[in-house]
C-alpha cells in the first residue's frame, strides 16, 4: 500500500509467512512483518527515504531486492536520493538489529543481513548515447562470529558500458578488501565482461563471470574469497541455483562461469531464451588422497519460454538439466554427480491495480 503527496509519500508491504512442519499437521505463522515500510520526503531533485526499504543497484550482482525469494530481501536505515539529467547518486546509512521471535532469521526480510552497519554510494551516469557508467562503494562494519570485536570491508567497483548500433560492451568489476567476519584480511575481486549482440529476430549475450576464491597456499588469516554482499545469483549463474552462496558452494575456491544467453522473440507476445553455462574453479579442488581434481565442474543449460498473453498477465515456463563432472563429488551441491540434475517450473503472474484513487483541487473560475 502506498499513500503519496505532493512532497511525501508512505510505502507498507505487509506479508505473512506459514509454516508447515515435516508431519503435515496444522500450520502456524512462521512470520508476520513488512517487506517494506518507509517514509519519504521530496525537496525538488533531493529525496530522503527512512525506514525498511528494498534496495536494487546497477544489475542486482551486489545490491538485489531478492523478490522471487520466499521473503525477499530489504533493509533498515536512511537513504539520500540526488538526480539530474544526466546523473544520480545514491548514499545510505544501513544499520542492522536484534530481532524478536525464533522464526525472524530464517523468513524476515532483513535478519539475514551481516553487517552491523553499512555505508553505501551509488554514482551513475548515462549519457543516453553511447557511453554510460556507474561507481560503487561500499563500506560494511562487521561484527566477529565468536567475539563483540568490530571489522571494517570495503568493496569498491562499478561498471562502464558502451553501445554502439547493434553491439553492446559492458565491463563489470569490483575490488574487496579490509577484514571479513572471521577476522582474516580480505584481497579478492569479481570481474563480469560482456557482449550483446541484438537483432530484429535474436539476441546473444556472451560474458563469463569471475569471483575470486583462495589458493590453498594462502595463510590462514588471509582470504581471496570474494563476497556478493546482497545480491542476486540465478541471474549469472543458472536457473537451478547450485552455485548461490560464496564461497560455501565452492569450497573456497572461487567460481569462473563462462556464460551464453539466446533469446529468440517468435512473435510480439511469445519469446524463447536458452542460458548456458560452464563453470570451473580458479583453484583446483582436493580429493581425499589430498590430490588436485579438475577445475572443471559441469555445464548447465537452462531453457525458457516466456508467453504474454494480455498486459496484466505473464506466463513462464523453463526446463533446466546440469551435468556435473567428477569433481562435484567434492563439493555438497549434486547428490549424484553420475547422474543428470534436472529441474523445471511454470509459474503464472497476474499483476492488478486493487485500489488507485486520487485527489483534485477544486479549481475556481
Amino acid at each position: 500500500m502506498q499513500y503519496a503527496r505532493e512532497k511525501w509519500l508512505v510505502k507498507s508491504d505487509l506479508q505473512e509467512i506459514h509454516l508447515w512442519d515435516q508431519n503435515n499437521k496444522a500450520s502456524k505463522v512462521g512470520s508476520l512483518s513488512f517487506y517494506q515500510l518507509f517514509f519519504e520526503t521530496k525537496f525538488k531533485s533531493i529525496n530522503v527515504r527512512l525506514g525498511r526499504q528494498s534496495i536494487l543497484l546497477d544489475n542486482g550482482r551486489l545490491f538485489s531486492d531478492a523478490p522471487w525469494a520466499q521473503q525477499g530481501r530489504a533493509h533498515e536505515g536512511i537513504r539520500i536520493m540526488k538526480s539530474s539529467k544526466y546523473f544520480s547518486n545514491d548514499f545510505f546509512f544501513l544499520f542492522t538489529r536484534k530481532y524478536g521471535n525464533e522464526f525472524d532469521p530464517a523468513y524476515s526480510p532483513v535478519a539475514s543481513n551481516k553487517y552491523k552497519y553499512m555505508l553505501v554510494n551509488n554514482f551513475s551516469y548515462n549519457s543516453f548515447k553511447e557511453f554510460s557508467f556507474n561507481a560503487m562503494n561500499i563500506i560494511d562494519f562487521l561484527k566477529n562470529t565468536t567475539s563483540d570485536e568490530m571489522y571494517t570491508r570495503v568493496t569498491s567497483g562499478g561498471r562502464i558500458e558502451f553501445k554502439k548500433k547493434n553491439w553492446y560492451y559492458t565491463l563489470n568489476s569490483y575490488l574487496q578488501f579490509g577484514n571479513n567476519l572471521k577476522g582474516q584480511k580480505v584481497l579478492a575481486c569479481y570481474l563480469q565482461p560482456e557482449i550483446r549482440l541484438t537483432l530484429r529476430k535474436l539476441n546473444w549475450r556472451l560474458g563469463a563471470e569471475i569471483i575470486s576464491g583462495s589458493s590453498s597456499a594462502l595463510s590462514k588469516n588471509k582470504s581471496g574469497d570474494f563476497d556478493v554482499l546482497y545480491g542476486v545469483t540465478w541471474k549469472f549463474n543458472g536457473n537451478m541455483n547450485v552455485f548461490t552462496r560464496f564461497p560455501t558452494d565452492v569450497s573456497g575456491k572461487g567460481l569462473i562461469n563462462p556464460y551464453l544467453f539466446t533469446t529468440i522473440p517468435i512473435n510480439p507476445k511469445l519469446s524463447l531464451r536458452s542460458d548456458f553455462h560452464l563453470f570451473y574453479t580458479q583453484y583446483p579442488l582436493v580429493n581425499n588422497l589430498g590430490n588436485e581434481t579438475s577445475k572443471f565442474l559441469g555445464f548447465e543449460n537452462d531453457v525458457s519460454l516466456k508467453y504474454i498473453p494480455v498486459k496484466e498477465l505473464e506466463i513462464n515456463y523453463a526446463f533446466s538439466f546440469y551435468k556435473s563432472t567428477d569433481s562435484m563429488k567434492y563439493l555438497p551441491k549434486i547428490q549424484d554427480e553420475t547422474k543428470l540434475a534436472l529441474w523445471s517450473y511454470i509459474m503464472i503472474s497476474y499483476s492488478f491495480t486493487a485500489v488507485n484513487v486520487k485527489r483534485y483541487k477544486n479549481s475556481s473560475r
